[in-house]
C-alpha cells in the first residue's frame, strides 16, 4: 500500500504558517481560497487541504462559516478531495481547532499526532515591514508556545469525526508522532489504509536530510506494514527535493503555499497551482502517473464527495 505507479498530489492552499506580509500571492478571502483550490485540481491535485483566513486581516481562523464559504464552491466546481485540517495554528485550542472538520464532515481531515514545539518565529526577523499589527505577535509568540496535541486531544479529534465517516491525514513531524499513531492503531481506533504524512523542517520538527526522510519511511514500514500510504511534505526551499525524494521511493506529495512561498531560490510562487505543475513535471519526468481525485479516494477508502456536511 505504500508504494503504486500512481502518485497522489495534495495541495494545502493558505494554512495558517506564512502571514500576508510575506507575500502578496497568499490567498486570504473565500473568493481567493476557492479559485487557487479549483485550480490546483485543474493542474493535477487529487487533494485540496483546506485553512480559513480572516478575509479583512488574513489571520489564520478556524470560524466555521468562514470555510462555508468556500467549501461548497471547491466542492461543485472541481472533483478535488476536500481535506479540513483540526491544526489550524499553533496558538489555538483543540476545540476551536476542530470544529470546522466536526460540522463540516469533509472525506478527509488533517490531525497532527504529537505535541510538539513549532518555531515559526524566525521568520519575524526577516520581515521589515508588517502590513497588519497580529502578524509579528503571532509569528514571535512560537518561541514560548508548545503546539499542544495530547493523547486526549488527538483521541477527541479521532473519535468525533471518524462518527462522520471523515478519514485522516496523519502528520508526523517527528519518530515520536509516528509511534503515537501506533498506539491508536493498537487500541483499534485507527483502521487501514492510514494515510501519513510525514512532515520535514519545522523548527521543533524532524529536519530536512534526506537521512531524515529515510529514517521516517523506514519507521513507517516497520510499524505500518503495507497497511499504510506514504506522503511528504518539505517545509520552504526543502519542498520540491523532498518531493522528489518521496516519489522515486514510492511515495506521494504534498506542496502549496501552506508549506512554501517559493518557486526557487529568490522567485515567490504566484500559485498553487503553479508549484503542483512543477511537481507533476518531476513525477512525470521518473514514469510515474499522476492520481485522479477518484484514485485517490480508492486508494484511501474514502465515503466519496456526495457523503460530505456541505
Amino acid at each position: 500500500m505504500s508504494s503504486s505507479n500512481k502518485v497522489i498530489i495534495t495541495c494545502a492552499i493558505t494554512g495558517g504558517v506564512h502571514t500576508p506580509s510575506m507575500t502578496p500571492y497568499l490567498p486570504i478571502t473565500a473568493e481567493e481560497i476557492a479559485k487557487e483550490a479549483i485550480e490546483a485540481v485543474e493542474a493535477g491535485a487529487a487533494i485540496v487541504h483546506l485553512h480559513a483566513r480572516d478575509p479583512d486581516s488574513g489571520k489564520p481562523s478556524q470560524n466555521p462559516e468562514l470555510f462555508r464559504k468556500f467549501v461548497r464552491k471547491i466542492h461543485d466546481e472541481c472533483d478535488g478531495v476536500i481535506n479540513i485540517t483540526t491544526g489550524g495554528s499553533p496558538i489555538m485550542q483543540v476545540e476551536e481547532r476542530l470544529q470546522p472538520a466536526l460540522q463540516l464532515k469533509p472525506e478527509v481531515a488533517s490531525l497532527n499526532m504529537g505535541s510538539m514545539n513549532f518555531g515559526l518565529f524566525p521568520m519575524a526577523d526577516k520581515i521589515t515591514d508588517f502590513k497588519n499589527s497580529w502578524e509579528k505577535e503571532f509569528l514571535n509568540a512560537t518561541k514560548d508556545v508548545v503546539f499542544r496535541n495530547t493523547f486526549n486531544d488527538i483521541e477527541r479529534i479521532l473519535a468525533s469525526c471518524s462518527e462522520n465517516g471523515t478519514r485522516f491525514e496523519f502528520e508526523c513531524y517527528d519518530t515520536s508522532h509516528l509511534y503515537n499513531l501506533a498506539y491508536f492503531v493498537e487500541k483499534g481506533v485507527v483502521k487501514p489504509p492510514i494515510f501519513i504524512q510525514t512532515v520535514f523542517g519545522i523548527l521543533g520538527g524532524i529536519g530536512t536530510h534526506t537521512d531524515d526522510v529515510s529514517h521516517m519511511k523506514r519507521t513507517a514500514d516497520r510499524l505500518f506494514g503495507n497497511k499504510y500510504v506514504w506522503s511528504v511534505l518539505g517545509a520552504g526551499r526543502h519542498q520540491m527535493p523532498i518531493a522528489s525524494f518521496s516519489a522515486a521511493n514510492g511515495g506521494n506529495v504534498r506542496v502549496g503555499l501552506e508549506d512554501s512561498i517559493w518557486e526557487k531560490r529568490g522567485e515567490l510562487a504566484k500559485s498553487n497551482a503553479s508549484q503542483v505543475r512543477r511537481v507533476r513535471k518531476i513525477i512525470d519526468g521518473l514514469g510515474l502517473e499522476v492520481a485522479s481525485p477518484e484514485e485517490a479516494r480508492e486508494t484511501l477508502n474514502l465515503k466519496g464527495k456526495s457523503e460530505v456536511g456541505f
